[in-house]
């Protein structure tokens, strides 16, 4: 056998091998039902969100008194709330508040966690100050941290992603530093080491790429959490101030007409419940198809 062959043969068998691996991930992944009916629930609220002019035609800052606290019909599919604007509409707008806020608060958490995290394993001096500040702010109720906050900053959508931003980056850095830890004592680091890199290759080349599974697993939690914590705010009064719409401050004006309006309180409720539970249900999905060791984890035959 020449030499050629024998690359030849080796390449055969490296894209086969790449073949089956792809086929595994791939059955793997229609089997994760969790995963798949997660990141649809998600999908279609992104989508709802998207294409909110188009999947309704009234103002959501409209009010017209004539026609509040009309219930469900063919005109006002959700009714309308206590000044006569298209719950619908504000339903489907709130949407994209609410997931907003969300999505930015989740990535500038796992952002920042992410830096925070990987320098704080990596450097004794860091780990000892951004650690002591990471326990203060986890040692204090998630909830009143924001409530605080807010009456700080004062109510408007980018406080409120500040103020939650600052409530969920210590939990991420925490995660992550303790798997930067994992990674910095194996034996390709201490190689890098021999070859001559330096510091900042070791930590994103070689550490970060390998902590990003359960760093995209916990962000979808905040990401659900975020989403939870906004709507509370804005139930309280201190998150998204009025006209904007959002799930929550549809819930706060809905809570003094609930005897005589139910749909202002049950579909806000509804898409917020489903959202929280498409996270979760992607989060664990995600955990199982990234690490399938823990699929059946605590289970016994």
């Amino acid at each position: 056998m020449t030499e050629t062959q024998k690359v030849q043969d080796i390449e055969s068998i490296r894209v086969k091998y790449l073949k089956e691996q792809r086929s595994l991930q791939l059955r793997n992944l229609k089997s994760n039902r969790g995963l798949i009916i997660g990141s649809s629930i998600i999908l279609a609220l992104i989508i709802i969100a998207i294409f909110a002019p188009i999947i309704t035609e009234f103002d959501a800052y409209q009010m017209k008194a004539s026609q509040r606290l009309l219930p469900p019909d063919n005109v006002h599919l959700f009714g309308t709330d206590e000044f006569g604007r298209d719950l619908l509409t504000r339903v489907v707008y709130g949407a994209r508040v609410s997931m907003s806020v969300g999505f930015i608060v989740c990535f500038l958490s796992s952002l920042f966690g992410l830096i925070i995290g990987v320098y704080a394993s990596f450097y004794k001096v860091l780990d000892n100050v951004f650690m002591r500040i990471c326990d203060g702010l986890i040692a204090i109720p998630g909830i009143l941290l924001a409530i605080a906050l807010m009456s700080a900053l004062g109510a408007s959508i980018w406080n409120v992603i500040i103020a939650l931003t600052i409530v969920y980056t210590p939990s991420i850095a925490r995660i992550v530093r303790s798997g930067a830890l994992v990674v910095k004592e194996q034996a390709f680091i201490e190689a890098e080491y021999v070859q001559g890199a330096g510091d900042f290759r070791i930590i994103w080349l070689n550490i970060v790429p390998n902590i990003l599974s359960p760093l995209l697993v916990q962000a979808t939690y905040v990401f659900s959490s975020a989403i939870l914590s906004e709507a509370a705010l804005s139930f309280l009064g201190a998150g998204i101030p009025e006209p904007d719409p959002s799930w929550g401050n549809i819930l706060q004006a809905s809570k003094l007409v609930i005897n005589k309006a139910w749909w202002m309180t049950v579909y806000p409720g509804v898409l917020l419940i489903l959202s929280v539970l498409g996270l979760n249900l992607m989060g664990d999905g995600l955990r199982d198809f990234l690490d399938p060791r823990t699929k059946n984890y605590g289970k016994r035959k």
